[in-house]
């Protein structure tokens, strides 16, 4: 089995950057970050920092005719996804592994139309807690990177391949079964968690202690089981006490990544979230009344920065 030496990850942000600093520690890599001539500039200026330490990343621009990555991160905004799939095309080649370290269920095949599906491995960063100001991330819980084929009862090649990456960078992860189901659980803890958190201002200590607003995060998150039914998925209602399990693991003062835009003034990625519930709802007559309400709150919200 050949070893994975070559990796490119484009998106420093809290996730991207995060995941690029523990791959960054293993020696038996290539890590390289694509990015374009400013960004290249800014981050040689200014280095960015995990928990403390900076780091020396190599950077390639778009353009660059260095040989292809064996595997390929994508760690973007749900808004800069076009713009990383063009700028990702050099590091693809026929033996490339793409995986998706965005939120959503929908990335991973705008991602497969511009490459192929069978380029794909299906990935979900859950139980991550970082948080990133300026070009500074801190995080105090790394969670785990979910990742598979569609279906996992038997491992094939690639992913062992992933495994073995994992297992030498630090990395926790976990293969389940049914990879589909499991994004569309950590959808549906963005879908109730992100959005309400954006909403309310609300860090994860809120949900810890406050049982209206629980309440509120099971509304919006019973709407994508009702989905999720219908689209042949079958989230369970027990599902969501696994989300509030999780939330209880993650530092109080720990904020989402759609209250941290809201709070930098950044485009969320609501589109994502409730904008693609509600799309759903529609093609399968399902009613998101509560989503509907977050998705014009935090619209709201992002034009009033």
């Amino acid at each position: 089995m050949k070893k994975i030496t070559n990796v490119s990850i484009i998106g420093l942000g809290a996730i991207g950057g995060s995941y690029a600093a523990r791959l960054y520690e293993n020696d038996s890599i290539n890590l390289n970050i694509v990015a374009d001539s400013r960004r290249i500039e800014k981050y040689n200026t200014d280095k960015l920092t995990v928990n403390g330490k900076s780091y020396d990343f190599k950077f390639l621009q778009p353009d660059s005719n260095e040989a292809p990555a064996d595997l390929v991160l994508i760690a973007v905004k749900y808004n800069n996804l076009s713009q990383a799939v063009d700028a990702v095309r050099k590091r693809v080649g026929p033996d490339t592994v793409i995986m998706s370290l965005m939120n959503g269920i929908d990335s991973e095949e705008i991602i497969g139309e511009a490459f192929g599906m069978e380029k794909l491995l299906y990935s979900s960063c859950v139980g991550i807690d970082a948080h990133r100001e300026g070009n500074n991330i801190r995080y105090t819980s790394f969670g785990k990177l979910y990742f598979g084929e569609r279906e996992n009862k038997l491992h094939t090649e690639r992913v062992e391949r992933i495994k073995v990456l994992l297992d030498e960078s630090g990395i926790p992860y976990y293969i389940p079964e049914n990879m589909i189901k499991a994004l569309w659980w950590k959808y549906m803890l963005n879908v109730g968690l992100n959005q309400v958190s954006a909403v309310l201002g609300a860090p994860y200590g809120v949900f810890n202690t406050v049982q209206e607003i629980r309440e509120l995060v099971d509304a919006a998150m019973k709407e994508v089981i009702d989905v999720s039914i219908k689209a042949g998925i079958n989230l369970e209602e027990e599902s969501m006490e696994e989300v509030h399990k999780l939330v209880d693991t993650l530092s109080a003062d720990g904020k989402t990544s759609m209250l941290q835009d809201i709070e930098a003034g950044r485009k969320t990625e609501v589109e994502m979230f409730s904008g693609v519930l509600r799309k759903m709802g529609r093609k399968y007559g399902v009613p998101t009344p509560v989503n509907d309400t977050l998705f014009r709150m935090i619209r709201t919200l992002e034009q009033m920065k």
